[in-house]
């Protein structure tokens, strides 16, 4: 399985706006600039996920939403509690192995610090790998039997930067 995990893009701080549930926080109109880039630069990169899994808070909603829509893969996408932040990682990895068929291309959006702590358990074995996910950032990696335990290659990880000059 080709595992992508994206991190939201840059969303309105609690308080602002009226603001007052961290689950409500919408994307700001760069953060929605810059996703629409990285969701560019994966259609050069030609990413397309068999699945999209997104947490259901509104900032990462709307990031998942901006990919799908520029990939052509509305119908794709699913939102999961699972990916809400702090969730145990092996209820996440049972609901991707649960999918029949498997995915093959999956795409996960999501939280820091859950994210990195994911990406370190899955290549590591244990959540304290020092990856740090920039809002908007990408990552790759590659497994034959996701677990929630050391599984996985990393194949790279690219910062919202560098997607962003793919992607124009």
């Amino acid at each position: 399985m080709d595992l992508y995990i994206l991190r939201h893009g840059l969303a309105t701080e609690l308080g602002e706006q009226g603001i007052t549930d961290d689950e409500d926080r919408p994307l700001t109109p760069k953060g929605e600039r810059r996703i629409h880039f990285v969701a560019e630069a994966m259609r050069e990169m030609e990413i397309e996920p068999d699945l999209i899994l997104s947490s259901p808070y509104l900032r990462a909603r709307q990031t998942a939403e901006v990919v799908a829509d520029v990939l052509g893969l509305r119908k794709r996408l699913k939102l999961v509690a699972e990916l809400e932040p702090s969730r145990p990682f092996g209820r996440l990895v049972n609901l991707i192995n649960g999918y029949k068929p498997a995915p093959r291309k999956l795409l996960l959006v999501g939280h820091e610090p859950s994210l990195s702590s994911l990406i370190s358990l899955l290549i590591s074995g244990a959540p304290g790998l020092e990856i740090q996910m920039k809002k908007g950032g990408l990552c790759h990696l590659s497994t034959e039997n996701l677990r929630a335990a050391r599984c996985a290659r990393l194949e790279w990880l690219l910062h919202p930067r560098q997607l962003s000059v793919l992607g124009r």
